[in-house]
């Protein structure tokens, strides 16, 4: 009588391919969820950054030339430590602009987060008409992007 069923070697060889495969199988699972991870972060950095560009051009009263900066809650950024930088300057006034009439600025906005050791930025750049205050000059019209902190 024939008997029926898997040897001994032909279990093992099995086994041996399938732990082949679910160790592959899990690597490329770990690498999607990294991928993942750091896209969710980006996604995160550019809708706070796009909010408060909003909130920059709604708001006539800033300061020109001056670097402004500030956090976010870091429950905002999935709890990593987040934060802006900011500066307007007057990009292009017609020669010999009377206050009240419109001069355009632009707004530099970068967006920072921290993942893991590294330091990640995302930087937005818009500009707006506004009439020329009082007392304001137009003198050195462009300003230097924002440099690195020291």
């Amino acid at each position: 009588m024939k008997q029926r069923g898997f040897t001994l070697l032909e279990v093992m060889v099995a086994t041996v391919i399938m732990g082949i495969a679910v160790v592959g199988l899990l690597g490329g699972i770990s690498t999607s969820l990294r991928n993942a991870a750091r896209l969710t972060d980006y996604d995160r950095a550019v809708i706070l950054g796009r909010a408060k560009m909003d909130a920059m051009l709604a708001d006539s009263h800033l300061p020109t030339l001056t670097l402004l900066q500030g956090p976010f809650d870091p429950a905002l950024m999935g709890g990593a430590e987040a934060g802006w930088r900011a500066r307007l300057a007057l990009f292009e006034a017609p020669r010999g602009v009377g206050v009240g009439q419109p001069i355009l600025e632009r707004i530099e906005l970068e967006i920072w987060w921290q993942a893991g050791p590294n330091r990640r930025t995302y930087t937005l750049e818009a500009f707006r008409r506004r009439p020329r205050r009082p007392n304001e000059s137009t003198a050195g019209i462009i300003a230097p992007p924002l440099e690195e902190p020291q």
